[in-house]
């Protein structure tokens, strides 16, 4: 990696385009992510812009829980960056009212001092969001730049004013994605199909030994009737080189919460459920709380409520640490040892290639309604049903083998490689 160097570019505005940026710290001449919303130095008209994106999005996330008010308003703000349908195939390439604002922003000089320091060292800027892709060409960074896409699919806002002059080029997580940039005008050179980046620590070298290891002793986990197996045994054994052997870890459950808090109330809807089994340790909970102390500290107080006090540090887990780098690198360890993770269909629907089944919470607005489609169709997301009776249909699907077949269906389906492609195409 010695000479393979880049600035790594991010907004710190929910987890999905830092964890997207994270695997790719390995690329940054200086091990971090620079977050063009709040790096050292930004100019206060810059940050301002910024912050108003940011706290909106998170309060009409919030908001969305009031009842009546709280839905129509969320429901009226998201028809507004909705995805249009992909058929009839046809041009999509002209820019929408929002995209013309960022870039009537940009040509006020907003990004100009990220452009201009980031030139200071002239390398290629990898991003994990579009607008400083976009900031980047308008200023002339003289490196290439590279933007990469955190869902399966995207709005039209990801392109380019202009896409038949841009020289942005775009890592696509998935074939859908390539082909939805291509109907915004992006050109087919400029589009990359490299699968999302994983964290190495959960794949391994390009044999994916790690990752291969890990799915196995989930396998038991998941398949405690052996009923999947059973049946696709000589696939899984021989094909796919997966080996199910015993058990390292008794079944665990990972709650993964979003950047701005929302479903946390869900969350211990399930674990309220799931007592029984919890205090006589046949389970065990990790939750991913994230970066924020106001979070962590809901789940102690409603678990002292449960009265699970006892159990914190043993089969329960909280995941939470206030710098977002340890958070992700804690994070991607735990999951190591995850079987099952509960979350909504955000970026980390992609993490279904490391064979962790997705159990998909309601969804946030639509984009998270495109990746839910798209797990469901791949055979890797579980809809779940009514968290008040988790321990009963949970163990249904555990002894049935869906969990299992889910697992095996995103190792099979998604890209893994997507890091190492990347790494590939930046650097040779």
């Amino acid at each position: 990696m010695k000479d393979k160097k880049a600035h790594i570019v991010a907004v710190n505005m929910g987890y999905g385009h830092q964890r997207t940026a994270y695997p790719l710290r390995i690329f940054s001449y200086d091990k971090e992510v620079i977050n063009a919303n709040d790096y050292k130095g930004i100019p206060e008209k810059d940050m301002k812009v910024w912050e108003s994106s940011r706290r909106f999005y998170e309060f009409i996330s919030r908001f969305k829980r009031i009842p009546l008010i709280g839905g129509l308003a969320f429901a009226l703000f998201d028809k507004l960056q909705r995805i249009p349908s992909f058929y009839p195939r046809r041009d999509l390439s002209a820019p929408t009212l929002g995209l013309k604002k960022i870039y009537s922003l940009i040509a006020k000089g907003w990004g100009r001092d990220l452009i201009d320091k980031l030139r200071e060292n002239p390398l290629p800027i990898i991003t994990s969001f579009f607008i400083p892709a976009f900031m980047a060409e308008e200023f002339n960074h003289s490196g290439e730049i590279y933007c990469v896409v955190s869902d399966a699919d995207c709005v039209r806002a990801w392109a380019p004013l202009d896409p038949s002059k841009s020289r942005i080029k775009y890592f696509a997580p998935n074939l859908w994605v390539m082909n939805r940039l291509k109907l915004y005008g992006v050109k087919s050179e400029n589009i990359f199909l490299t699968g999302f980046p994983l964290p190495l620590k959960n794949i391994g070298t390009r044999k994916q030994e790690i990752l291969r290891k890990d799915l196995g002793a989930r396998l038991v986990n998941l398949d405690p009737e052996k009923r999947f197996y059973d049946k696709y045994s000589p696939f899984i054994d021989k094909s796919m080189k997966i080996s199910r052997k015993k058990g390292t870890h008794p079944l665990t459950i990972m709650f993964a919460i979003g950047g701005a808090g929302a479903q946390k109330e869900m969350v211990i809807e399930y674990i309220k459920s799931l007592c029984p089994k919890i205090e006589k340790k046949k389970i065990n909970i990790s939750i991913s709380a994230g970066i924020k102390k106001e979070v962590n500290d809901y789940f102690i107080d409603n678990l002292k409520k449960l009265k699970l006090s006892k159990n914190i540090g043993k089969n329960i887990e909280i995941i939470f640490n206030k710098d977002i780098n340890k958070y992700f690198s804690v994070f991607s360890r735990k999951l190591r040892k995850t079987d099952i993770l509960w979350t909504k269909p955000s970026e980390l629907s992609f993490y279904s290639g490391l064979g962790v089944p997705i159990l998909m919470a309601p969804t946030i607005g639509s984009q998270e309604d495109y990746n839910r489609r798209w797990l469901v169709g791949i055979g890797a997301g579980v809809q779940q049903v009514n968290p008040k009776y988790a321990d009963q249909w949970l163990f249904d699907y555990l002894n049935s083998g869906r969990f299992a077949e889910a697992a095996l269906g995103g190792f099979i389906e998604v890209e893994k490689l997507g890091t190492y492609n990347i790494e590939k195409i930046c650097f040779g």
